[in-house]
Protein backbone atom coordinates (compact mmCIF):
# COMPACT_ATOMS: atom_id res chain seq x y z
CA UNK A 1 0.00 0.00 0.00
CA UNK A 2 1.21 3.65 -0.48
CA UNK A 3 -0.53 6.03 2.28
CA UNK A 4 -0.43 9.68 1.89
CA UNK A 5 -0.30 12.15 4.76
CA UNK A 6 -0.09 15.81 5.40
CA UNK A 7 2.57 16.58 8.30
CA UNK A 8 -0.24 19.19 10.30
CA UNK A 9 2.50 21.05 11.79
CA UNK A 10 3.57 24.90 11.45
CA UNK A 11 6.81 24.33 9.75
CA UNK A 12 8.71 21.52 7.63
CA UNK A 13 11.64 21.47 10.44
CA UNK A 14 9.06 21.21 12.91
CA UNK A 15 7.57 17.91 11.00
CA UNK A 16 11.30 16.87 10.27
CA UNK A 17 12.46 16.93 13.95
CA UNK A 18 9.32 15.17 14.65
CA UNK A 19 9.57 12.49 12.42
CA UNK A 20 13.23 11.83 13.15
CA UNK A 21 12.25 11.85 16.89
CA UNK A 22 12.55 8.43 18.30
CA UNK A 23 10.21 8.84 21.61
CA UNK A 24 7.82 10.82 19.33
CA UNK A 25 7.28 6.96 17.81
CA UNK A 26 5.83 8.20 14.58
CA UNK A 27 7.87 8.27 11.55
CA UNK A 28 7.23 7.36 7.59
CA UNK A 29 9.58 6.48 4.44
CA UNK A 30 9.07 10.34 2.67
CA UNK A 31 8.57 13.54 3.53
CA UNK A 32 8.44 16.40 1.13
CA UNK A 33 8.63 19.81 1.54
CA UNK A 34 6.32 22.29 -0.39
CA UNK A 35 9.38 23.45 -2.46
CA UNK A 36 9.20 19.92 -4.03
CA UNK A 37 12.70 19.03 -1.66
CA UNK A 38 12.32 14.47 -1.10
CA UNK A 39 13.97 13.48 2.45
CA UNK A 40 14.04 9.71 2.77
CA UNK A 41 13.56 9.03 6.41
CA UNK A 42 12.79 5.48 6.83
CA UNK A 43 14.19 2.89 3.70
CA UNK A 44 11.38 1.15 1.95
CA UNK A 45 11.90 -2.17 3.16
CA UNK A 46 11.41 -1.25 6.78
CA UNK A 47 8.51 -0.57 8.86
CA UNK A 48 7.36 3.15 9.47
CA UNK A 49 5.46 3.96 12.41
CA UNK A 50 2.71 6.05 9.94
CA UNK A 51 -0.51 4.69 9.91
CA UNK A 52 -1.52 3.93 13.44
CA UNK A 53 -4.54 2.15 14.02
CA UNK A 54 -6.21 1.49 10.81
CA UNK A 55 -8.04 -0.83 8.69
CA UNK A 56 -8.19 -1.36 4.65
CA UNK A 57 -9.96 -4.31 3.09
CA UNK A 58 -9.19 -6.64 6.21
CA UNK A 59 -6.07 -5.30 7.00
CA UNK A 60 -5.33 -3.93 10.29
CA UNK A 61 -1.86 -3.67 11.03
CA UNK A 62 -1.23 -1.41 7.42
CA UNK A 63 2.58 -0.24 8.95
CA UNK A 64 3.89 -3.30 7.94
CA UNK A 65 2.49 -3.40 4.83
CA UNK A 66 2.56 -0.01 3.20
CA UNK A 67 4.91 3.00 2.20
CA UNK A 68 4.05 5.93 3.96
CA UNK A 69 4.62 9.74 2.53
CA UNK A 70 4.54 12.93 4.01
CA UNK A 71 3.52 16.26 2.77
CA UNK A 72 4.22 19.38 4.52
CA UNK A 73 0.90 20.87 5.27
CA UNK A 74 -0.07 23.09 8.41
CA UNK A 75 -3.32 20.99 7.57
CA UNK A 76 -6.45 21.48 9.04
CA UNK A 77 -6.20 22.75 12.32
CA UNK A 78 -2.88 25.45 11.60
CA UNK A 79 -3.88 26.96 8.34
CA UNK A 80 -4.68 24.25 5.70
CA UNK A 81 -3.91 25.57 2.08
CA UNK A 82 -3.19 24.09 -1.38
CA UNK A 83 -0.44 21.69 -2.01
CA UNK A 84 1.99 23.47 -4.02
CA UNK A 85 2.98 22.61 -7.73
CA UNK A 86 6.72 21.49 -7.09
CA UNK A 87 5.43 19.30 -4.37
CA UNK A 88 3.29 17.63 -5.98
CA UNK A 89 5.30 17.39 -8.95
CA UNK A 90 7.78 15.57 -6.60
CA UNK A 91 5.08 13.32 -4.91
CA UNK A 92 4.03 12.38 -8.88
CA UNK A 93 7.69 11.01 -9.84
CA UNK A 94 8.15 9.42 -6.57
CA UNK A 95 4.94 7.95 -6.33
CA UNK A 96 5.19 6.89 -10.15
CA UNK A 97 8.25 4.78 -9.08
CA UNK A 98 6.73 2.92 -6.27
CA UNK A 99 4.01 2.18 -7.65
CA UNK A 100 5.38 0.80 -10.63
CA UNK A 101 8.17 -0.97 -8.36
CA UNK A 102 6.16 -2.40 -5.98
CA UNK A 103 3.17 -2.95 -8.34
CA UNK A 104 0.69 -1.33 -5.69
CA UNK A 105 -2.70 -1.74 -7.12
CA UNK A 106 -5.09 1.69 -7.50
CA UNK A 107 -7.38 0.95 -4.35
CA UNK A 108 -4.04 0.39 -2.40
CA UNK A 109 -3.36 4.14 -3.17
CA UNK A 110 -4.77 5.72 -0.03
CA UNK A 111 -5.63 8.88 2.53
CA UNK A 112 -4.60 8.41 5.79
CA UNK A 113 -8.11 9.51 6.54
CA UNK A 114 -9.03 6.30 4.04
CA UNK A 115 -7.40 3.92 6.62
CA UNK A 116 -8.50 5.85 10.14
CA UNK A 117 -11.57 7.84 8.88
CA UNK A 118 -12.74 7.72 12.44
CA UNK A 119 -9.68 10.00 13.55
CA UNK A 120 -7.86 11.20 10.49
CA UNK A 121 -8.58 13.78 7.32
CA UNK A 122 -5.45 14.02 5.79
CA UNK A 123 -4.21 14.59 3.40
CA UNK A 124 -7.95 16.60 3.02
CA UNK A 125 -9.95 17.85 0.41
CA UNK A 126 -7.60 20.09 -1.41
CA UNK A 127 -5.20 17.25 -2.56
CA UNK A 128 -5.69 16.41 -6.19
CA UNK A 129 -6.12 12.58 -6.43
CA UNK A 130 -7.56 12.83 -9.50
CA UNK A 131 -4.24 14.17 -11.12
CA UNK A 132 -2.39 11.31 -9.85
CA UNK A 133 -4.85 9.19 -11.21
CA UNK A 134 -4.31 10.37 -14.77
CA UNK A 135 -0.43 9.17 -14.03
CA UNK A 136 -1.51 5.44 -13.35
CA UNK A 137 -1.33 6.14 -9.66
CA UNK A 138 -4.45 5.63 -7.61
CA UNK A 139 -7.91 5.21 -8.65
CA UNK A 140 -10.37 7.71 -9.79
CA UNK A 141 -14.18 6.95 -10.57
CA UNK A 142 -15.57 7.84 -13.58
CA UNK A 143 -19.14 7.15 -13.83
CA UNK A 144 -21.59 5.83 -16.47
CA UNK A 145 -25.35 6.15 -16.49
CA UNK A 146 -26.01 2.50 -15.24
CA UNK A 147 -23.87 4.10 -11.78
CA UNK A 148 -27.08 6.67 -11.49
CA UNK A 149 -30.24 5.59 -9.46
CA UNK A 150 -31.65 5.71 -5.74
CA UNK A 151 -29.86 3.74 -3.23
CA UNK A 152 -30.43 2.16 -0.15
CA UNK A 153 -28.28 2.45 3.09
CA UNK A 154 -27.59 -0.99 2.85
CA UNK A 155 -26.16 -0.98 -0.24
CA UNK A 156 -23.72 2.18 0.89
CA UNK A 157 -22.34 0.17 3.25
CA UNK A 158 -22.07 -2.75 0.94
CA UNK A 159 -20.59 -0.42 -1.72
CA UNK A 160 -18.05 1.12 1.03
CA UNK A 161 -16.78 -2.63 2.39
CA UNK A 162 -16.08 -3.69 -1.74
CA UNK A 163 -13.91 -0.69 -1.48
CA UNK A 164 -12.10 -0.87 1.51
CA UNK A 165 -13.41 0.63 4.56
CA UNK A 166 -14.48 -1.19 7.52
CA UNK A 167 -18.25 -1.50 7.93
CA UNK A 168 -19.02 -2.90 11.26
CA UNK A 169 -19.83 0.43 12.38
CA UNK A 170 -22.00 1.63 15.76
CA UNK A 171 -23.45 4.77 16.28
CA UNK A 172 -20.98 6.65 18.37
CA UNK A 173 -23.37 5.42 21.61
CA UNK A 174 -21.84 1.73 21.81
CA UNK A 175 -24.76 0.59 19.56
CA UNK A 176 -24.82 -1.60 16.49
CA UNK A 177 -25.82 0.77 13.41
CA UNK A 178 -28.99 -0.02 12.42
CA UNK A 179 -28.97 1.48 8.73
CA UNK A 180 -31.16 3.95 9.50
CA UNK A 181 -29.76 6.81 10.99
CA UNK A 182 -26.06 8.57 9.33
CA UNK A 183 -24.23 9.09 12.31
CA UNK A 184 -21.14 8.05 14.10
CA UNK A 185 -18.38 5.67 12.51
CA UNK A 186 -20.29 5.54 9.18
CA UNK A 187 -21.01 9.28 8.64
CA UNK A 188 -17.28 9.54 9.11
CA UNK A 189 -17.10 6.76 6.77
CA UNK A 190 -18.69 8.50 4.00
CA UNK A 191 -16.86 11.79 5.07
CA UNK A 192 -13.73 9.85 4.15
CA UNK A 193 -14.90 8.74 0.46
CA UNK A 194 -15.82 12.41 -0.06
CA UNK A 195 -12.71 13.86 1.29
CA UNK A 196 -10.98 11.61 -1.61
CA UNK A 197 -13.43 10.75 -4.37
CA UNK A 198 -16.17 13.65 -4.22
CA UNK A 199 -14.32 16.35 -2.30
CA UNK A 200 -16.77 18.99 -3.49
CA UNK A 201 -19.50 17.15 -1.01
CA UNK A 202 -18.11 17.07 2.60
CA UNK A 203 -21.47 15.53 4.14
CA UNK A 204 -20.86 12.29 5.49
CA UNK A 205 -24.04 12.15 4.02
CA UNK A 206 -25.36 10.41 0.84
CA UNK A 207 -25.80 12.11 -2.34
CA UNK A 208 -26.74 11.17 -5.77
CA UNK A 209 -22.83 11.85 -6.59
CA UNK A 210 -21.33 10.68 -4.11
CA UNK A 211 -23.49 7.15 -4.56
CA UNK A 212 -22.71 7.20 -8.70
CA UNK A 213 -18.97 7.57 -7.55
CA UNK A 214 -18.72 4.79 -5.26
CA UNK A 215 -20.62 2.49 -8.14
CA UNK A 216 -18.13 3.43 -10.56
CA UNK A 217 -15.34 3.14 -7.73
CA UNK A 218 -16.77 -0.68 -7.01
CA UNK A 219 -17.65 -1.40 -9.98
CA UNK A 220 -14.02 -0.94 -11.95
CA UNK A 221 -11.63 -0.98 -8.95
CA UNK A 222 -12.52 -3.25 -6.17
CA UNK A 223 -11.27 -6.61 -7.78
CA UNK A 224 -8.31 -5.32 -9.33
CA UNK A 225 -5.75 -6.33 -6.64
CA UNK A 226 -2.60 -7.68 -8.74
Amino acid sequence: MLILHYTGMQSAEAALERLCDEAAQVSAHYLIDEDGTIYRLVHEKRRAWHAGVSFWRGERDINSRSIGIELVNPGHEFGYRPFPEAQMASLEELAADLVAHYRIPPLHVLAHSDIAPDRKEDPGELFDWQRLAARGIGAWPEPGKSDEGGWTNAEIRDLLGRIGYGTAWDDGHGTAWDGTVWDGSAARSLLAFQRHWCPERLTGLPDAETVKRMRALARVYSERLV
